[in-house]
Parts: C-alpha cells; sequence; structure tokens
C-alpha cells in the first residue's frame, strides 16, 4: 500500500526549520546563542511565586505593559508583550504581510527574519551588508516599492554586532512611506556604548510608522522565560495582539520581567562587566589579526568565508561553542574564563595552514 503524505504549503516545506545554537560539554563554554553567563538576580527570584501556575496567566500582561508604558511615556494600549520578540516580530508580520506583499531586511541579520516572512506566506527582500558589516540603508531604501509592507533594522545587527547611527536612521525613516511598517529591533540595546548609535527611545511619538522591539531575554537574563515586548502606535499593537496565540506569555514571565525592571540597576552592572569581557575580546583577537568590526552586542562577530565550517571545529576542539553562520563565525560573549579559550582557538585559526 502507498502511503500519502499530506499536502503542506510549498514554501513552508522548503524552509529549513531554525536551530538554535549547539550545546556545549561539561568542560566546554557554549557560547553559540547570545545568553546572558550570569545566573538571574536573587532579588528577581525571590519575587517569582508558583502557586498560581494552575491557572492561566493575565492574557494581555496589563501589569508588565502599564510598567513599561509608564517607563517610555506611552498608553498601555501601545505597547504589546509576546513570547520573546521574536514572537511579536512575527505577529507584526502576519498583521502585516500578506502572500504577494514583501518584506525588506538587511542579510546577514538575525536568522529568524526569512521563517517568519515565509510562514506569513510573504516574500523576503534581503540587502547585503556593506562591507564593513553594516546595514546598506541606502539600498534598503531604493528596495521600497508599492508591494512593500514591513522593512526591519536590526541594530545591533545580530549576527555582525554592528549599529545603525541615529542620523542614518532618521535620515532613513525620511525616505519610507507613511504606509510601510519600519520595525526597528533593538534586542541588544542595553549592551550599546556607543553614543552615535540609535536609540529607539528617542523616537516615540516622531514617526507613526515605527515600532520598537525590546527583549528580556538578553541584558535581564530571562531566555528561559521567552519575554519581549514592542512599542508603537495602539492600532498596530491591537493587529499585532489579534493574531497572537492566546495566553502563550507564562505568568512566571510576567513576575520576572516586572521584577527585573524594579531591580534594573543591578542588572545593568552586569551588562558593564559583560561589555569588560567584551573589549577584552575584541582587543585580543585585533592582536591576533582579525578584522573584528566593532561590536555592540554581547557578541562579536568573526569572517572566516569559506572556512566558517571548518573554524567551527577548531573552536570546537578548544572548548569553545559558537555559532557557524555562512561567512563568518557569531562568539557570545561569556564568562570571563572563557577568554582564554577563545583567544587560544582564534590563534590556532590564524596560524593554521588552512588560514582564513
Amino acid at each position: 500500500m502507498t502511503s500519502k503524505r499530506v499536502q503542506l504549503r510549498p514554501e513552508i516545506a522548503a524552509i529549513v526549520p531554525y536551530r538554535q545554537g549547539a550545546p556545549a560539554a561539561a568542560d566546554a563554554f557554549k557560547l553559540s546563542s547570545n545568553e546572558n553567563p550570569f545566573e538571574p538576580l536573587p532579588s528577581v527570584l525571590a519575587q517569582l511565586t508558583t502557586d498560581t501556575i494552575n491557572r492561566y496567566p493575565d492574557a494581555s500582561a496589563l501589569d508588565l505593559r502599564a510598567q513599561l508604558a509608564e517607563r517610555f511615556g506611552v498608553t498601555a494600549d501601545s505597547v504589546q508583550v509576546g513570547a520573546g520578540s521574536v514572537a511579536v516580530l512575527a505577529q507584526l508580520i502576519s498583521a502585516a504581510a500578506a502572500p504577494g506583499d514583501e518584506v525588506i531586511y538587511a542579510w546577514r541579520s538575525f536568522e529568524a527574519y526569512p521563517l517568519l516572512v515565509s510562514s506569513a506566506g510573504a516574500t523576503s527582500v534581503q540587502i547585503a551588508n556593506q562591507s564593513d558589516h553594516r546595514h546598506d540603508l541606502d539600498a534598503m531604501s531604493a528596495a521600497i516599492t508599492s508591494s512593500t509592507r514591513v522593512v526591519i533594522v536590526c541594530s545591533p545587527n545580530n549576527p555582525t554586532s554592528t549599529v545603525v547611527t541615529d542620523a542614518e536612521f532618521r535620515e532613513f525613516m525620511a525616505t519610507v512611506p507613511d504606509n510601510v511598517l519600519v520595525v526597528l529591533d533593538e534586542a541588544y540595546r542595553e549592551f550599546v556604548t556607543d553614543p552615535a548609535a540609535v536609540r529607539g527611545e528617542t523616537l516615540i511619538g516622531e514617526y507613526s510608522n515605527l515600532v520598537l522591539l525590546r527583549t528580556f531575554s538578553k541584558a535581564y537574563g530571562l531566555a528561559g522565560l521567552r519575554i519581549g515586548y514592542a512599542i508603537g502606535p495602539e492600532y498596530v499593537m491591537d493587529a499585532a495582539r489579534a493574531v497572537a496565540i492566546p495566553l502563550s506569555v507564562t505568568e512566571l514571565a510576567q513576575q520576572a520581567a516586572t521584577a527585573s525592571l524594579d531591580h534594573e540597576s543591578e542588572l545593568l552592572e552586569r551588562v558593564s562587566r559583560i561589555n569588560d569581557v567584551r573589549e577584552s575580546i575584541v582587543v585580543g583577537l585585533r592582536e591576533l589579526g582579525w578584522a573584528v568590526p566593532t561590536p555592540s552586542g554581547n557578541f562579536v562577530w568573526l569572517p572566516t568565508g569559506a572556512a566558517t565550517n571548518w573554524a567551527a571545529e577548531v573552536f570546537r576542539s578548544h572548548g569553545i561553542v559558537v555559532r557557524a553562520l555562512g561567512e563568518g563565525l557569531r562568539v557570545s560573549v561569556g564568562e570571563e574564563e572563557s577568554v582564554g579559550k577563545l583567544l587560544r582557538a582564534a590563534q590556532e585559526v590564524v596560524t593554521s595552514k588552512e588560514t582564513i
């Protein structure tokens, strides 16, 4: 008897599923997922309760939205909370783009972008980064057509860790039609120290078609609880809420996010320590001859070209698990103890006969 296959959407069947960073052995460092190396703050854990997990969470995350609204000077209805910022982005794309529509974003950028666009039935328009691994905003602007529904700008860009400047972003926004949604993905905003970098909070209220996207996964160390948020026009947030999977943000995640905001000074002190480790990594890599773009996220980008997979194995042999992404390696900033191993691996890649 010949078995028949269920008919699937061809664009979905063709997608390579998202693969998260590879795990690490007990004696190795996992630097493949941009995770915060610090354990949750005791002050945050102390505010978490589990005696309500037999009940559904607040589907609207109203307390958290109100807290964020006060912080950013908007209404609670201008804030949407989801199971990670990627979930909110999926809602925004689904709400704005349909089959025949286009979504523009830089490439290489976050590897989930093409998956989210295809899931909505829309078409990706990928614009190559410049030679310095930064967004080519002029080319992105030029690519906008009557079919464009969404443009995603990622700053700091994942995986290249480069930023868009405030001046560049404002110039770009001046060229975007008002009926095209622009999403500024700032998942790594808290790690940015460049004073010229775009800061989403300074743009609120200036553009009727702009949404800011942020997360508690990185700087706040809540990756395992999956919670992120967006700030934008109320009607756009309402559209995102309309297509969201109900009750997907757990009560524990909401509690942890509100507690993290209450103890933000402690968390940002940790961010400063991570940035110090980032700087020591960059200095060490450049001394070895690596052309590392100046990083603004909690990760660095190593251009390795055709040698990417081989180089990733060299790092793994030294107990450093990195993320191989096409033409380069993304290396998360982890524990201070990981730096020595990381630089020794980087040295072997440079000195090996199979040089980059």
